[in-house]
């Protein structure tokens, strides 16, 4: 399921990001790579602040689309 469906305050695990490559390679150097654990920490309208590798990063709803956990 796409990670915009999650619930604020669980963690997850990343199975696969979708999209183009330039896509992918820019949630990887964010952190968002397969096995990675992320927390949603609060979303709003659509965009979610999450929780990864101890960093905080701020996405909208497009870019949290892409990701699958």
């Amino acid at each position: 399921m796409p990670l915009t469906m999650v619930k604020t305050g669980e963690t997850n695990y990343i199975k696969r990001i979708t999209g183009k490559d330039e896509t992918r390679k820019f949630l990887a150097r964010l952190g968002f790579v397969e096995g990675e654990s992320v927390t949603v920490i609060s979303e709003i309208s659509g965009n979610m602040i999450l929780n990864i590798k101890d960093t905080r990063v701020a996405l909208d709803k497009s870019m949290v689309n892409r990701i699958i956990v």
